[in-house]
């Protein structure tokens, strides 16, 4: 089949978010102005620059049972303290992770309601998740804007500078990351989910072809 997303699918759902997958997730702790603290997963996320690190998220729409236009609870918080943590999540995580994703009311913490335990973070406000293997300690570098076909509705990337990195001893091996340790949670279409269980290592090509 061939469709233009303006002119609609015809399929019983939407097919994009399964057409770019596996995507990892971002689990964005936040803070509100007032001190209450916010955890939420993102399927559009990831890492954008190396040199310095840069990572996004993008926080699109509106939360169900929420007012048309009104951003996200994380949106709201990175706007007013410019600062957050992405917490890897991860597949023995999952539960937690999926139902962080509740559209609580503002002011509602999702760390009570998941019973994850926050703790400080070293150079931003925001707390980590305790039982998550990786932090990335992020400052707002930039909020971009971009349309949505509801025109009384925004889309949001926001872009973190990571400047501080957390990774548990338990997941390092010879001084490197073992992906199958932590086996990360990963987004696919739809309501479904999948995580790393296998890894197939292959350095770059070099020039000219052998």
């Amino acid at each position: 089949m061939f469709y233009q997303p303006e002119n609609g699918h015809g399929l019983p759902h939407d097919p994009i978010n399964a057409l770019v997958i596996p995507r990892p997730i971002g689990w964005v702790s936040s803070i509100d102005a007032s001190g209450v603290s916010n955890l939420a997963p993102f399927a559009l996320f990831n890492l954008v620059t190396y040199a310095p690190p840069h990572v996004m998220f993008a926080p699109t729409g509106t939360s169900p049972g929420r007012p048309k236009g009104q951003p996200k609870d994380s949106l709201t918080n990175v706007r007013e303290t410019g600062e957050f943590v992405i917490n890897m999540a991860t597949w023995e995580l999952r539960d937690k992770v999926w139902l962080s994703s509740i559209p609580a009311p503002p002011g509602v913490s999702e760390f009570d309601i998941t019973g994850l335990t926050p703790i400080p973070s070293r150079l931003v406000k925001p707390p980590r998740v305790k039982e998550s293997p990786c932090h990335l300690e992020c400052r707002v570098a930039q909020i971009l804007e971009l349309a949505h076909t509801d025109p009384e509705v925004t889309n949001y990337v926001v872009i973190g500078r990571v400047i501080g990195i957390h990774i548990s001893d338990d997941v390092l091996v010879d001084g490197i990351v073992d992906y199958t340790k932590i086996a990360p949670m990963a987004r696919l279409g739809y309501t479904d989910y999948t995580r790393v269980t296998e890894v197939h290592t292959k350095p770059f090509p070099k020039w000219p072809p052998s």
